[in-house]
């Protein structure tokens, strides 16, 4: 993800609400009091919200079962602002004996669950639904779960949903925790899985998601869209676009299919943007090897959504990116290198938590700092001065790169800072100072390579780097990675950090690096 300059507003959200449910069947009447206690004291536990351990997010996910595939199918009315009504299809290995089965899902009706075929008892626990099936599942097993139920795009309760209502449509931002407001899942990303994808929506409108083209069925007054992935994706990187759009398509290194999703009206104005994306990948493979996915592309949103984010294999831009005529070439050019860079670093090499998002985020800005350099924009060097010198005020106000302070309720947004892009990049420079350029180079394209389809944290990228360099780095990580002063930067002594005393203001300093005198703010509405 990476925020849009903006003038500086203000904005909060609420709590997502749990999903209603239509519940079915009734609860017999008990006729006397003993009864009563007879009931209660064989009752079942109440449901409750479990997750997978994350320390800043500790609802998400879910244990007990791993999931292999999505398979999600929306319709569309042609109103953006009413629910769609979707069938969710989730196939799971257990990884332990369940009795229950949780899965994440706010902000939408649950009109039925079944569970390999069998109709399910459910229920909701926070944001959580929780499934019962009519027998325990055992462990090693295969399980499928079908929900049936509506998916609202209409924020709630002043929340936004992982839908973006644009111009002309929707599109999703599931980043980092809204993906289960769109469909139910195991919304962490610790959990890949396959995905295929239906969309059907009205004539005139035009549906595309994740993935390549599998198929187009047509109706009277409608078209259903089905597509695939070719690889495991992560939750918060779905993509489902719906809108009266055009499908531009050109070729990418290798053969690579590109294609990028733009609002027809728009088409001219953009298309002197799009013609860049070949050569960028280009430059991205010279530097850490060949493109980990099946197709790339960027969508174009004609919404003011506030950031641009990496989904997988189909980038979402705000279309006001291309159109403010303060942003130099140089500029937009280097904001598209950053979600294209997150397709290695954040997408094929998924973050094992939330406090790893270190490791996506500082590669995508080091990357974009790197090709602002070559186009002519801010040096490498200058840009981390200058992050060096915020760099304490940024861990004061958000906490240092690998160990970012948790979000509070409404704002989870706010893990969001410049300690995860400048401040992580920061990281990353310090890292080649101090091994050289030869080892740093091998360890980008290692990383890559060796996690490449899976997950991998903190731990994993520090043991990676000391082999490379031929020597323990735990005490290097330690210090620039949790500590709450930024350590010397090698081979820069003089390079100083500013006072703290304004950590606030700098906690609220946007995340990427904006031309010259652009205030940087983002649509979540930093407190």
């Amino acid at each position: 993800m990476l925020l849009t300059p903006r003038p500086r507003t203000r904005g909060a959200q609420a709590v997502p609400t749990a999903p209603r449910i239509r519940r079915r069947g009734k609860a017999a009447l008990v006729a006397s009091a003993v009864s009563v206690c007879l009931i209660a004291a064989s009752a079942p536990p109440p449901a409750v919200p479990l997750g997978v351990g994350d320390r800043l997010f500790p609802h998400l996910g879910n244990p007990g079962y791993d999931v292999t595939s999505y398979d999600l199918a929306f319709a569309y009315s042609g109103t953006n602002s009413e629910p769609l009504t979707a069938v969710t299809t989730i196939v799971a290995r257990t990884t332990a004996e369940l009795e229950h089965l949780n899965l994440d899902f706010a902000h939408g009706e649950v009109g039925s669950v079944e569970v390999d075929g069998a109709p399910a008892t459910f229920t909701t626990a926070g944001e959580d639904l929780v499934v019962t099936p009519g027998q325990p599942l055992t462990k090693g097993g295969t399980v499928r779960v079908t929900v049936r139920h509506t998916s609202h795009p209409a924020p709630a309760g002043g929340r936004d949903s992982g839908w973006i209502r644009t111009r002309d449509g929707l599109v999703v931002a599931g980043q980092a925790d809204a993906a289960h407001t769109v469909f139910p899942c195991n919304d962490h990303p610790s959990d890949k899985a396959m995905f295929t994808i239906r969309v059907t929506a009205p004539e005139g409108h035009l549906a595309v998601a994740n993935g390549l083209p599998a198929g187009e069925g047509h109706a009277t007054k409608s078209t259903t869209w089905t597509y695939r992935s070719e690889h495991p994706m992560a939750t918060e990187l779905a993509q489902i676009a719906i809108g009266r759009s055009t499908v531009l398509h050109r070729s990418g290194p290798h053969g690579l299919p590109v294609r990028d999703v733009v609002p027809t009206e728009h088409r001219g104005t953009l298309e002197r943007w799009l013609g860049e994306t070949p050569g960028q990948i280009a430059w991205m493979e010279d530097k850490v090897g060949q493109y980990p996915f099946e197709t790339y592309g960027l969508l174009v949103a004609d919404a003011r959504t506030g950031f641009e984010l990496e989904t997988q294999t189909l980038s979402l831009f705000e279309r006001e990116l291309f159109t403010r005529p303060e942003f130099p070439r140089w500029y937009v050019e280097s904001v598209m290198v950053h979600e294209l860079a997150h397709q290695w670093f954040g997408n094929s090499v998924s973050p094992r938590t939330w406090s790893d998002l270190w490791i996506s985020e500082g590669h995508a800005t080091w990357y974009e700092a790197l090709y602002t350099e070559e186009k002519g924009g801010r040096t490498l060097e200058e840009r981390m001065k200058l992050a060096y010198g915020a760099s304490d005020r940024w861990r004061a106000a958000g906490g240092p790169p690998a160990a970012i302070k948790a979000p509070e309720i409404g704002k989870k947004g706010a893990i969001f800072r410049p300690n995860v892009y400048d401040g992580a990049a920061l990281v990353l420079y310090a890292l080649r100072q101090e091994i050289g350029g030869s080892a740093f180079e091998r360890l980008q394209r290692a990383w890559v390579s060796l996690h490449r389809d899976g997950t991998a944290g903190t731990r994993d990228f520090v043991e990676l780097a000391s082999v490379m360099a031929g020597r323990d780095l735990d005490a290097f990580f330690r210090a620039w990675l949790f500590e709450e002063r930024t350590p010397a930067m090698p081979g820069h002594p003089d390079w100083k950090t500013a006072p703290v005393e304004d950590a606030g203001a700098a906690g609220k300093a946007g995340g990427r690096a904006a031309p010259r005198g652009t205030e940087v703010t983002d649509r979540r509405g930093r407190e």
